[in-house]
């Protein structure tokens, strides 16, 4: 059917309080963080333009590129780690083995905590001389291996990505969600076929899934991106800004009153969370499936 004048209208006036609201929070916000990133500006004095020179600044600057490097490592260790293992877990549960309510809650549970206050809990474990890890440590006979764990230039900033790969219950509800929309009928038919629980898994569960893993991944490796509250907490960036982020340079930015710089790093992190996602749409190519 052929769409009018009137129809477009409609359309229009039903899409509008989206567009105005798109625009004021997201457009424009954006697009003032652009410009500013172009002037030298301390939020006190009269800003100046300086063009480029704020992006030559910080990527000359060590510590952004040690920034940019550690982001990129942790969006990867939560796309490659974090939703694989969050992937497993539903695998397993969706089975209905004997407890698994009691077991999806307990993975779910540190969602719904504060990542200030995880981040206090584990500043506890990795405390240096009464930490739990230390303590377990000098409890097996290991006391060769105790250190400093997020004061040591080796174990910070993998310290750091360790635990938070842990907190997979997120991912795992939504994958959860999805496989519990698939057909019981495909899983019989493959039974009668004789395929196994492993087979059933690799050719139906995971297929049918793709949507939710690669909506998992996207998220996973923008969280990864955009770390500040555990590195502010745990780190601030030490030892010797082995462990900074580019949220912790911008916000360090800002405490310096460099606005310019920081909105430059800001744009930055913009475009690489932006090649992010196109990628993963680009490697997950999914294709509706007819139920």
């Amino acid at each position: 059917m052929r769409k009018t004048y009137k129809d477009y209208i409609g359309m229009l006036v039903f899409l509008l309080p989206a567009i105005v609201l798109f625009a004021a929070f997201f457009l424009y916000p954006v697009g003032y963080v652009v410009v500013t990133s172009l002037l030298k500006w301390d939020g006190i004095t009269k800003a100046t333009f300086v063009g480029l020179n704020n992006y030559k600044l910080i990527f000359t600057d060590e510590v952004f590129l040690t920034s940019i490097k550690n982001n990129i490592i942790w969006a990867l260790a939560g796309g490659l780690i974090q939703v694989p293992l969050a992937l497993m877990i539903a695998l397993i549960l969706a089975r209905k083995p004997r407890g698994w309510k009691i077991f999806r809650t307990v993975y779910f549970f540190p969602n719904i905590i504060s990542g200030v206050a995880l981040a206090m809990m584990w500043s506890a474990i990795f405390n240096d001389e009464y930490g739990v890890l230390n303590g377990l440590l000098r409890i097996i006979g290991l006391e060769s291996l105790q250190r400093n764990w997020l004061g040591d230039l080796h174990s910070a900033f993998p310290s750091l990505i360790i635990y938070w790969l842990f907190y997979i219950g997120y991912f795992m509800i939504i994958i959860l969600a999805e496989i519990s929309s698939i057909p019981e009928t495909y899983y019989e038919a493959a039974s009668i076929d004789g395929a196994s629980k492993l087979k059933q898994d690799l050719f139906i569960t995971i297929p049918l899934c793709k949507g939710s893993i690669s909506t998992c991944m996207t998220l996973a490796m923008v969280y990864g991106l955009r770390q500040f509250e555990q590195v502010y907490m745990l780190t601030n960036g030490g030892p010797a800004n082995k462990t900074s982020v580019m949220v912790l340079y911008l916000y360090k930015q800002i405490q310096n009153y460099r606005y310019g710089m920081a909105n430059a790093s800001g744009v930055v992190l913009i475009i690489i969370g932006a090649l992010v996602i196109i990628t993963i749409k680009k490697l997950f190519r999914v294709e509706k499936y007819q139920m």
